[in-house]
């Protein structure tokens, strides 16, 4: 997120939102992104979402992460380190995502709509993802959020990394092991 915002190219579009949010509150950029976050476990209800330490963790720890990150990195201003900022933002936040979902301790509060949405729908991660994205971007938009090249990136970038990562990232399910349902041949029962 904060290379996003240094890069000045354009904000991500859930950036374009709180930055949206940011304009008409007097909170800092990593606090609208707490309380966006936290705002955003309430649309798991009906998708019956069970947040895990994960999911809480990052409410908190993302919001404060950017604002120590922001008051860390240099503005950006050698355009060629701008998009190095920017390619490095979509990648990172990409990977960064196919690790803590794949880890299975709670997707963050927006990836978790994403992964509920995915379960709920039958749908794809990308066109699932990249709809989030395109929604929130407008919202944000009409709010006062910076939109730029980054952004349109982002948007139709993201889904596919966290596509591709995901797999690669997800830890095997270790089931504990029960003597109910094993067989005399001595091998275990199918997973459910």
């Amino acid at each position: 997120m904060a290379l996003m915002i240094r890069a000045d190219l354009g904000l991500d579009p859930w950036d374009v939102f709180h930055q949206g949010i940011a304009s008409h509150v007097p909170w800092s950029f990593g606090t609208v992104t707490i309380v966006v976050g936290a705002a955003v476990l309430l649309l798991w209800i009906p998708l019956r979402q069970r947040p895990g330490l994960g999911t809480l963790s990052n409410v908190v720890v993302i919001g404060v992460a950017v604002d120590a990150s922001l008051w860390l990195l240099p503005t950006m201003t050698w355009l060629p380190g701008r998009w190095t900022f920017m390619i490095a933002a979509i990648v990172l936040n990409g990977i960064a995502g196919g690790c803590y979902i794949g880890a299975g301790l709670g997707p963050g509060p927006r990836d978790g709509l994403m992964t509920g949405l995915v379960a709920k729908t039958g749908g794809s991660i990308r066109i699932i993802r990249t709809g989030i994205e395109i929604a929130v971007l407008g919202i944000g938009w009409l709010l006062g959020g910076t939109v730029g090249i980054g952004t349109v990136l982002y948007a139709l970038s993201i889904g596919p990394v966290v596509h591709l990562a995901l797999p690669l990232l997800t830890v095997p399910s270790t089931a504990p092991l029960s003597t109910a349902g094993s067989s005399d041949d001595g091998e275990l029962p199918a997973a459910a």
